[in-house]
């Protein structure tokens, strides 16, 4: 199946975005990286597809047109790129993520894997993965001492066309965490679960694999907070799939991040929306009228960001940028 590789990023071609251009040359992975209005003029890196601002404006595409300058959600023309250049698998990373060797060995769609249920809709995954106090960012703080409060289900055979695959030494996590509790932190090795419908628990976009009937889901919010765009992202996926009786993978590292600067109280600023609100935000997804089959799925994405913005978490701009992004299924 064909495989991109899809990165957003400002920097110069530096030692991650050279090791992942050698990695997919050697797999033949289509390696796409797009840049920014502060990406440097000059930026060349033998082994990848690289999309300056002038180039991504020759695509003649109204979303591309439609996405602010500045922002993580531009990563949404690398998915449209690795869409129309044939791909059935995207990967997504970061440029501060080193991959280990079994990186782009990542698991079929469907496999044989223990399910997890949560007892209280929330289900910390990170702690089926580390023995550490731990949460995903994104996660409702509601329930960080909960512990392992899941049902461990035994194997059966699940349908995951979307799947997240952990990172070492700084996980994902937010700024509460990174304010409060040591890292590095390296997660358990060859571990992997689903969660079980109606169990929530946010991924990110650090390391996931898409599969080609997931990837209207890849949108990424653009008017929202700026912290918050994957992680919500991750919320609106999580309700469509269920509908399509998909399941969503978590598995061990296959990359360690060296993390770029951060400005962790500007970073608890921008989290401050998902704190107060990721509970809301589940329990109205949760209780949308949705329908099953890939028919259903751009109108299903509509609702969902229409609940949003009805929240006032996601700005009415949004609408506009989403049903462009649609009009490419």
């Amino acid at each position: 199946m064909q495989t991109a590789l899809v990165i957003t990023s400002i920097a110069s071609p530096n030692k991650v975005l050279k090791t992942f251009a050698n990695l997919c040359k050697e797999k033949n992975i289509h390696y796409i990286i797009i840049g920014d209005t502060k990406s440097p003029q000059d930026f060349h890196l033998e082994g990848c597809d690289y999309w300056s601002v002038e180039r991504q404006k020759e695509l003649k595409n109204p979303f591309v047109d439609l996405v602010p300058y500045r922002h993580y959600a531009r990563k949404n023309i690398g998915y449209l790129i690795a869409m129309q250049n044939g791909a059935e698998i995207i990967v997504e990373t970061d440029d501060d993520n080193y991959p280990y060797d079994s990186f782009l060995n990542f698991y079929p769609k469907e496999l044989n894997v223990s399910s997890i249920a949560a007892k209280n809709q929330w289900l910390n995954i990170y702690e089926y993965f580390s023995d550490e106090r731990i949460w995903p960012r994104g996660f409702s703080l509601a329930h960080i001492q909960d512990g392992k409060n899941g049902e461990m289900k035994k194997e059966q055979l699940f349908n995951c066309p979307i799947q997240q695959g952990l990172a070492d030494e700084n996980p994902d996590v937010d700024a509460m965490y990174r304010l409060s509790y040591p890292l590095p932190i390296n997660f358990k090795p060859k571990l992997k679960f689903v969660l079980d419908k109606n169990t929530w628990c946010p991924f990110n976009s650090q390391n996931t694999v898409w599969y080609k009937e997931a990837f209207i889901l890849m949108y990424l919010p653009a008017y929202c907070s700026f912290r918050m765009t994957d992680i919500w992202r991750s919320f609106v996926a999580q309700r469509i799939a269920w509908e399509n009786n998909w399941n969503i993978l978590f598995y061990s590292s296959t990359v360690w991040q060296e993390r770029n600067e951060h400005n962790l109280m500007k970073d608890f600023e921008d989290e401050i929306p998902g704190y107060l609100n990721n509970h809301k935000i589940i329990n109205e997804l949760q209780n949308l009228q949705l329908k099953p089959g890939a028919a259903n799925m751009s109108d299903n994405l509509l609702k969902c960001y229409d609940q949003l913005i009805s929240m006032q978490l996601v700005g009415e701009e949004e609408m506009l940028l989403l049903k462009e992004w649609i009009k490419n299924f």
